[in-house]
């Protein structure tokens, strides 16, 4: 008894050592599963934030050209991969708010992703065209697989994505395929590579890691690769929607990121229209085109499914929408600012981050009052990225 007692007195005298230090020192430990990122594009940094408080942290700076960035998250929440336009990768430690470690790996960088183990990271580039990995610690390159589609001759990469299994999907914009390397040994990656349709623009991968969808801007129509089943091929779903129907241009390409997965159903941005497409994903055939004000960007699930959130292209690139999975329609509009760019959700749904660029604000929106919770300042902000993202598959 004697014992426990001198432990006891042991333990709380250690815990008033602790509290007896810096006040800063204290205030700083904290978790990472609230924290998250605002590109600052005008800046070349980014503004750390945490959504339990809605309050900015600080910012790091030093990032290149940020006016086309991604951002993937290490699985234990703490690192940020940024991944510039200028073909930077930066390691971002969000609990000193410090550049751990940047590479200028490409010419012309849109994104990257993390592997299902969190050790390999995989950026897609423009120029040269192709892929290249990367250690997840050191960022050592450990692979290039060039997008090669004709002797001397390379494709954009786009809709890279992580897939089960240290399997990364992507499509090749001028290449007309849809690609998968295996790193499962990362110095050696095999890759297969499948016949998509004209100019895959965007593509996702479903939260159960099963199936890869490529928009196509080249032709009407999104190209679906099993991955459970590879060896049938890609599958061509929802051919020839809007077939003689006249096609609005184009000011900004759609997005298909955005997990746009609710109540059994895909909603995907119709390429040129004022439109949602729903797509009921056991058979993947079309169930509803839902109007909408204007060329719609990003079409967001919130996490419950029961909302859809879509922003727009210019001319209409100032408002939101949001669509009432049940009912299938808009059930609510307004402008939180000018040049709308992103919207990012606190992991369980109650409130939507959103980047108004043109007015220099991220405004923290109720998703059940539609109430504006606050706005903090940003310098011409446009993508938000919450850590949540690391624990889900295409993310």
């Amino acid at each position: 008894m004697k014992t426990l007692h001198w432990l006891s007195v042991a333990a709380l005298a250690l815990g008033l050592t602790a509290c007896a230090a810096p006040a800063s020192r204290c205030d700083e430990l904290r978790g990472t599963g609230d924290l998250g990122v605002i590109i600052e594009r005008a800046s070349g940094q980014v503004q750390v934030v945490e959504h339990s408080g809605r309050t900015s942290l600080g910012r790091v700076d030093g990032l290149g050209d940020l006016s086309h960035a991604h951002v993937a998250f290490s699985r234990d929440g703490r690192y940020a991969y940024v991944f510039g336009r200028d073909g930077g990768l930066t390691k971002v430690d969000l609990l000193t708010r410090r550049i751990a470690r940047r590479v200028v790996q490409a010419g012309n960088s849109i994104g990257g992703a993390v592997s299902q183990d969190g050790r390999v990271v995989v950026a897609q580039n423009y120029e040269p065209g192709g892929i290249k990995a990367f250690d997840a610690d050191t960022l050592e390159l450990l692979a290039d697989v060039p997008a090669e589609v004709a002797p001397g001759r390379f494709s954009r990469v786009v809709g890279l994505a992580d897939a089960p299994g240290r399997r990364f999907v992507y499509a090749l914009f001028d290449g007309d395929e849809i690609r998968v390397s295996d790193f499962s040994d990362p110095r050696h990656p095999v890759t297969t590579r499948y016949p998509a349709g004209r100019q895959p623009y965007d593509g996702l991968v479903t939260p159960d890691g099963r199936y890869f969808l490529a928009g196509l801007f080249g032709e009407d129509g999104v190209s679906l690769l099993d991955l459970w089943q590879p060896e049938k091929g890609v599958t061509r779903i929802l051919a020839g929607y809007g077939r003689g129907e006249e096609k609005l241009p184009v000011f900004k390409m759609p997005h298909l990121r955005g997990w746009s997965l609710a109540a059994g159903q895909a909603w995907l941005p119709a390429v040129g229209r004022h439109e949602v497409l729903a797509v009921d994903t056991r058979t993947w055939a079309e169930t509803a085109r839902i109007p909408v004000k204007g060329q719609p960007v990003f079409v967001m699930a919130r996490p419950d499914g029961r909302q859809i959130w879509v922003n727009f292209a210019f001319p209409d690139n100032d408002w939101v929408q949001v669509i009432d999975t049940v009912e299938r329609r808009v059930i609510h509009s307004f402008s939180p600012g000018k040049a709308v760019l992103h919207l990012e959700f606190t992991p369980r749904g109650e409130e939507v981050w959103i980047s108004s660029r043109d007015s220099d604000r991220v405004s923290v929106v109720d998703t059940a009052t539609f109430a504006t919770r606050t706005e903090l300042p940003a310098a011409a902000p446009s993508g938000i990225f919450f850590t949540a993202r690391g624990q889900r598959i295409g993310f």
